[in-house]
C-alpha cells in the first residue's frame, strides 16, 4: 500500500468520526433554522434527480429510496432520470448544464467527483464546479466470483490466477468505477494478471458471471448481496477496512493475505455551479432528516448502504482528499478513457 493509499484512508476516517460527532451537535440548530425561516416557495414543481449510471445498480437504488422520502418532504415529485454512459460524465453533464434553481439534482460519487478527473483526458462537466448538497453514504464492495470457479477463498484465488496469467476475467460496471479500479488495485497488490471486460452497467456484469461468461469481479454489495445470499455468485471478501454488517461472515480482503488493500464507494447529492444556499440547507436539513428515519436506514441497511448525516460541503471535501489516491491507482494500472 502507497503512503498515498494509508494516509488517504486514514484521513477519511478521522473526517467521517469527526463529522459525525459534529453533526449530533448541529443537527438541532440547522433545523431549528429551516423551521424559523419563511418558505421560499422551493420547490413549486417536480425535481429532477439524476442517477449517471443504469437501472437497477447500486446507485439507482439508493436514489429511488432517497427521491420517495424526499418528495414527501418536499411536497413535490422527485422523478429519477437514469443517464448512464462514460464513466457517468454523461449524467453528471446534464446536472453542470442545469440551471442553479434546485429542479435539477445529481448523485454524485466517488466516481464522478474524484476518479474521473484523472481518467479522462478532458471532462465534460468540472467536478469542483458542482455543489455540494449532502452525503448520502458509503457502501463496501465485494470480490464475487462465478460459483464454479474452483477457490474458496481470495488466497486460493490469487494462487489460481497466478499459475494462469491473462486467462481469468474480471468485468466491472465499466471503466473507471470502483469495481474496475479496485480491481485494478488488486492486482497491483497481488502481482496478478487479469483481464478486465467493462461492462455499461454493473447489472449486466453480474448477468454474465452468473452465467459463467466471467469469472470475477468487485461490485457494489448494494447490488450484489441478494446474488451472494441465494448462491448464484461465490464471495470471497469484502473491500474496506472491517467486516460489512450485512456479511458478517465474510472476511475483508485485508485479513484475506492483501495487506493495504482498502476501497469504499460514497456517494450523495450535487446540483449545478450557483445553486442558492438557501436552497442547499433546505435540501441538506430534509436529507439528514431522512436518513435518521428507522425505516429508511433498515432499507439501506438491506443494502449494505452505511448512511451519516453531514454538512452541506462534505462530498468535496471527500473527493478532495481521494483524488491524490485514485489519480495513483490509475497511473499504476495504465486505465485512460479518451
Amino acid at each position: 500500500m502507497s503512503s498515498i493509499d494509508a494516509s488517504v484512508a486514514a484521513q477519511r476516517r478521522l473526517v467521517l468520526r469527526g463529522i459525525a460527532a459534529a453533526c449530533a451537535v448541529a443537527s438541532s440548530a440547522r433545523l431549528a433554522w429551516a423551521q424559523a425561516t419563511p418558505a421560499t416557495g422551493y420547490p413549486a414543481r417536480p425535481i429532477r434527480l439524476v442517477v449517471p449510471s443504469a437501472a437497477g445498480g447500486a446507485p439507482d437504488a439508493i436514489c429511488r429510496v432517497m427521491g420517495i422520502e424526499l418528495a414527501t418532504a418536499l411536497g413535490q415529485p422527485v422523478v429519477i432520470d437514469n443517464k448512464a454512459g462514460a464513466g457517468g460524465a454523461i449524467g453528471m453533464s446534464e446536472v453542470a448544464r442545469a440551471a442553479p434553481d434546485g429542479y435539477t439534482l445529481g448523485y454524485g460519487n466517488v466516481v464522478t467527483l474524484a476518479i474521473n478527473k484523472s481518467l479522462y483526458a478532458k471532462l465534460p462537466y468540472d467536478p469542483n464546479a458542482l455543489t455540494s448538497v449532502a452525503l448520502l453514504g458509503t457502501v463496501q464492495n465485494a470480490l464475487v466470483v462465478r460459483k464454479d470457479l474452483p477457490v474458496a477463498n481470495v488466497r486460493e484465488l490469487i494462487a489460481y490466477a497466478k499459475a494462469r496469467p491473462g486467462q481469468l476475467t474480471m468485468g466491472s460496471a465499466g471503466n473507471g468505477t470502483t469495481g474496475h479500479l479496485g480491481g485494478e488495485l488488486f492486482k497491483s497488490l497481488t502481482g496478478t494478471f487479469i483481464t478486465h471486460v467493462p461492462y455499461r452497467g454493473s447489472p449486466q456484469a453480474i448477468q454474465d458471471l452468473m452465467g459463467g461468461q466471467i469469472d470475477l469481479m468487485f461490485d457494489n454489495l448494494s447490488s450484489i448481496a441478494p446474488h451472494i445470499k441465494d448462491g448464484r455468485v461465490k464471495a470471497l471478501g469484502v473491500s474496506g477496512a472491517r467486516r460489512a454488517p450485512l456479511l458478517p461472515q465474510l472476511p475483508t480482503i485485508q485479513e484475506s493475505g492483501v495487506p493495504g488493500y482498502e476501497t469504499t464507494a460514497w456517494g450523495g447529492i450535487v446540483g449545478p455551479k450557483g445553486l442558492p444556499g438557501e436552497i442547499v440547507t433546505r435540501l441538506n436539513v430534509e436529507i439528514n432528516r431522512i436518513l435518521a428515519m428507522p425505516a429508511v436506514r433498515a432499507k439501506y441497511a438491506t443494502m449494505a448502504f452505511e448512511t451519516m448525516a453531514s454538512p452541506a460541503n462534505l462530498l468535496m471535501t471527500m473527493a478532495m482528499m481521494e483524488t491524490p489516491r485514485w489519480a495513483e491507482v490509475i497511473k499504476r494500472s495504465g486505465a485512460k478513457v479518451e
